[in-house]
């Protein structure tokens, strides 16, 4: 019995053992499938990246590009705003202009840059650059006076702040003879 006791203790290793290397082999190809759909998210989590780069790129090239034809479009329009004390020759002539004028602006709209107004509003940093500032009673301070260049937006970003003069309050007598006794 003893014999057979022994060749049952090792019989049941060797049945052991398959079952013990197959749990082996399900772990393994568990832990590569694993590998594999980490290295797929990877990849396209990846693409997704490049993607938006690309996106964002592209974006800030044409906004760079808009950006420098504003100047030009600002005095474009600025001239054609004169063109009412001129002959009635150049008034013909003008409206031409202003048709090619409302052309760049459709164009400019339809990649979402439009003006805004700044006029009349409280400043604000992140919208306006101060060009002047006027001490007076007429407005509160901190409201806009007026605008020397109109701003420009395209969605939430700024291509170009609104340069404007800002209203500032009287600065205090008292601030005043403090100075003339220095």
């Amino acid at each position: 019995m003893s014999d057979q006791s022994e060749e049952e203790q090792e019989a049941q290793p060797e049945k052991e053992k398959p079952v013990n290397e197959m749990d082996l082999l399900k772990e393994q190809v568990k832990q590569e499938q694993d590998k594999y759909f980490r290295a797929l998210a990877d990849m396209e989590n990846s693409r997704k990246r490049m993607q938006k780069e690309k996106h964002d790129m592209t974006r800030f090239a044409v906004e760079n590009v808009i950006n420098e034809f504003l100047a030009p479009l600002d005095n474009f329009e600025n001239a054609l705003s004169f063109t009412h004390q001129t002959s009635e020759e150049t008034q013909n002539w003008a409206k031409g202009f202003e048709m090619i004028l409302t052309q760049f602006k459709d164009i400019l709209a339809s990649h979402k840059v439009i003006p805004f107004q700044s006029e009349g509003l409280k400043f604000d940093p992140h919208l306006h650059e101060v060009i002047e500032m006027e001490e007076t009673e007429k407005h509160e301070e901190g409201t806009i006076i007026q605008e020397f260049v109109r701003g420009y937006k395209c969605g939430d970003r700024i291509l170009r702040p609104a340069r404007v003069k800002v209203a500032k309050a009287f600065a205090k007598d008292e601030d005043k003879k403090g100075e003339d006794k220095n």
